[in-house]
C-alpha cells in the first residue's frame, strides 16, 4: 500500500514546497525542521494503524479509561539523510526502540553506482511493528538492501516506509520484494536520472541537510 500524504491539501503541502525550492534550501535548518514535521506527521497516521487496549488512569480527580499502545514499534533510519526524518518520527513515538543502517551510493568511475552498506544495529525485530526512515526513495535499492538485512533473522508483524519523496521505480521495486510493506510519502515523482536522482526531486537531501560530503 501507498499513502501520498500530499493527495490532500494540507500543511505538507506547504513544506514540501519549502524544501523543493532551491532557494529556501539555503536555510539548512529550515529545511531539515520541515523533514522532521513530515515526519511526524507520518508517525501520526501511521499511529492510526497499530492495535490499541484499554486501560484505566486515575486523574487526580476520579478514574477514566483510555487507549493505549499494546507495543512500542521499532523506528529505523538509513544514516546520514534520514536522520531529520527519524527524529521527526520520534517526536510522536517517543518510547519507540530504534536500528541504524550505515549505507551509501559508492560512485564509480562510469558514473554507475553500488550501495555499500557498512554498519546496522538493531532491536529485536521479532513479532513488532518496523518503521524506516529514509527521505528519498529513488532506485530503491538501499531500502530492498536495508529491510532485507533488517529482517533477515527477525520477523516484524509490519513494516513501514516513511520518506519524502519516492519515485514510481523506486515503489514497484519494493511492492515486488516486499508486497505487504506500506509506504508513506510526502509526494511521488515519476522520472530518474540515468544516475538514479529523483527528477524534478529535491537535490541530494543528505547534502542539504548536513553539508556536502567527500567520498573516501
Amino acid at each position: 500500500m501507498v499513502t501520498n500524504l500530499s493527495d490532500q491539501n494540507s500543511l505538507v503541502s506547504v513544506w514540501m514546497s519549502e524544501i523543493r525550492d532551491k532557494d529556501v534550501q539555503a536555510d539548512r535548518m529550515r529545511f531539515r525542521k520541515n523533514i522532521e514535521r513530515i515526519g511526524s506527521v507520518a508517525a501520526y497516521e501511521i499511529s492510526k494503524t497499530l492495535t490499541y487496549r484499554s486501560a484505566t488512569i486515575q486523574t487526580p480527580l476520579g478514574e477514566t479509561d483510555c487507549g493505549i499502545l499494546n507495543q512500542q514499534p521499532v523506528v529505523a533510519t538509513i544514516m546520514r539523510a534520514g536522520l531529520p526524518l527519524f527524529n521527526g518520527i520520534l517526536e510522536f513515538f517517543d518510547k519507540a526502540d530504534t536500528a541504524f543502517i550505515g549505507a551509501y551510493r559508492k560512485h564509480n568511475i562510469d558514473d554507475t553506482f553500488e550501495i555499500e552498506q557498512q554498519y546496522i544495529t538493531s532491536h529485536e525485530l521479532e513479532g513488532r511493528v518496523l518503521i524506516v526512515a529514509d527521505p528519498m526513495l529513488a532506485t530503491g535499492a538501499s531500502l530492498n538492501l536495508a529491510l532485507n538485512a533488517l529482517i533477515d533473522y527477525d520477523k516484524p508483524v509490519q513494516v513501514h516506509i516513511v520518506t519524502v519523496i519516492a519515485s514510481t521505480v523506486g515503489i514497484e521495486l519494493l511492492k515486488r520484494h516486499f508486497p505487504d510493506v506500506h509506504i508513506w510519502t510526502g509526494a511521488i515523482d515519476d522520472e530518474l536520472t540515468a544516475k538514479g536522482y529523483i527528477v524534478p526531486g529535491l537535490g541530494d537531501a543528505g547534502d542539504l541537510c548536513f553539508g556536502k560530503k567527500r567520498q573516501f
